[in-house]
């Protein structure tokens, strides 16, 4: 959404502030300069007022000096368009009092009012209205200069032809300055549209890369759900006959007469039983259609976390995952869903700390009811995550992996999967201590 027209012109009149600031710094030292090398001109048109005038150039200089360290000031920053003004009257009004004592309309300095006056109008980012109001004081300054001349006017046609000529000067400058304006501001105009268009650009490339993330998830979940699906069938059966054949061999009198046999048939049945835990868990991501998001549904946190931890296992190998969970971990959502944010959390964590060399590598996952939302915290004692990586971990496609080792998807789309539930996941760590991530389910009505 492009800035309103009041929020255009007022960011508009901000930075031609700064903008001003700055001519007028660079334009005042420019005058200076000028009005200093404006010896060469006296000594060939008046060499008799070379002194005198050498000394207002001097004190001319001087006062714009003085005007040029007002805007280091906090009231000349401000007030940047009144000084710049009023110093720039000040070479004005010593070619007119130069005109004074010479000359009058016979002088040739009339010149350098219009030289003035044009400069002004090109180089400085005046308003229309301050150019011509500068180019009338001239037209003033000038016609003061002549009136008061000790001998009068003495040529009445060439002063008001030079008056006239100086008058069109500031009234051309002052056009000028009022199309120059508008070209600086529809300028404006369109590198605000650009910003708003890059930003704009910048947040559907974020959505684009959210949405490809999203995609490759749903595309992982439907493989995992179709595996799932031929799990049920073609290992379910076998492993219910085995366990069936497991029950009986236990009770025959050769493994109740020899120890080691029956133990043996016991780690057998406890392996077969894993393997059905297992493909219970996968039963959670069959059956889903790919791209559809589940509905939610009442399901049990602390069955979910019992579901990741065995799905995680080869990760969590060497990592010792405790829990402190309240009696009632009944929470509204996608179960699959949060299984699948759980199981990036931990490898994530398994990960960064088997990479550093964790001794003794710990995850422990706490809940608490808070305002009719389980808020839980995945907490390991590993590296930790530097401060300048904290605020970026859930941006798409960031890793600080190796190449080749993970696209920087996962927490990216965990946390939207949280935010889908109306929680925030977010992450706290001390580098080289512990890292911590937190999220929130709503409560069953």
């Amino acid at each position: 959404m492009t800035t309103s027209l009041a929020g255009l012109h007022s960011n508009y009149r901000e930075e031609l502030r700064d903008y001003r600031l700055l001519c007028s710094k660079a334009g005042g030292l420019t005058v200076i300069a000028l009005v200093l090398m404006g010896v060469a001109l006296d000594y060939v048109v008046y060499p008799a007022e070379q002194a005198r005038f050498a000394i207002v150039r001097v004190l001319t200089s001087a006062a714009i000096g003085l005007a040029l360290l007002s805007l280091y000031t906090k009231t000349g920053k401000r007030q940047v368009q009144v000084i710049t003004f009023l110093w720039l009257l000040l070479p004005q009004a010593m070619i007119s009092w130069m005109i004074y004592v010479t000359q009058g309309e016979e002088s040739l300095f009339y010149a350098g009012l219009m030289l003035t006056i044009f400069a002004v109008g090109i180089l400085f980012p005046s308003g229309y209205r301050q150019t011509l109001a500068f180019g009338l004081a001239t037209v003033c300054l000038y016609y003061i200069a002549c009136r008061a001349h000790p001998d009068g006017i003495r040529n009445p046609s060439k002063f008001q032809f030079q008056l006239i000529l100086i008058f069109f000067c500031a009234l051309a400058s002052s056009i000028y300055t009022f199309f120059n304006e508008k070209g600086r501001f529809q300028l404006f105009r369109l590198k605000d549209e650009l910003a708003h268009k890059n930003e704009q650009l910048a947040r559907t490339n974020e959505s684009l890369a959210q949405i490809k993330g999203q995609l490759l998830q749903q595309e992982k979940m439907a493989a995992i759900g179709t595996l799932s699906a031929g799990l049920l069938h073609e290992v379910n059966n076998p492993v219910n006959f085995c366990l069936m054949a497991i029950e009986i061999a236990m009770e025959e009198p050769q493994a109740q007469d020899s120890p080691s046999m029956l133990e043996c048939l016991t780690d057998v049945k406890q392996g077969m039983q894993r393997i059905q835990h297992i493909v219970s868990d996968l039963k959670t991501f069959a059956y889903r259609k790919p791209g559809a998001a589940a509905d939610d549904v009442p399901f049990l946190f602390e069955k979910a976390l019992d579901s990741s931890t065995r799905l995680s296992a080869h990760e969590l190998r060497g990592v010792k995952l405790t829990r402190e969970l309240p009696g009632d971990t009944l929470v509204l959502g996608d179960e699959a869903a949060i299984i699948g944010v759980l199981i990036n959390l931990f490898s994530n964590a398994a990960l960064a700390m088997h990479k550093a060399g964790t001794v003794s590598p710990q995850i422990h996952v706490t809940a608490q009811w808070h305002d009719d939302r389980l808020h839980v915290n995945v907490r390991d004692n590993g590296p930790g995550i530097a401060a300048e990586n904290l605020a970026r971990v859930f941006e798409p496609f960031f890793t600080t992996r190796e190449v080749g080792q993970g696209l920087g998807l996962g927490l990216s789309i965990s946390y939207a999967v949280v935010e889908r539930h109306g929680g925030t996941l977010f992450a706290e760590s001390e580098l080289g201590k512990w890292t911590a991530f937190n999220f929130d389910l709503p409560r069953v009505e």
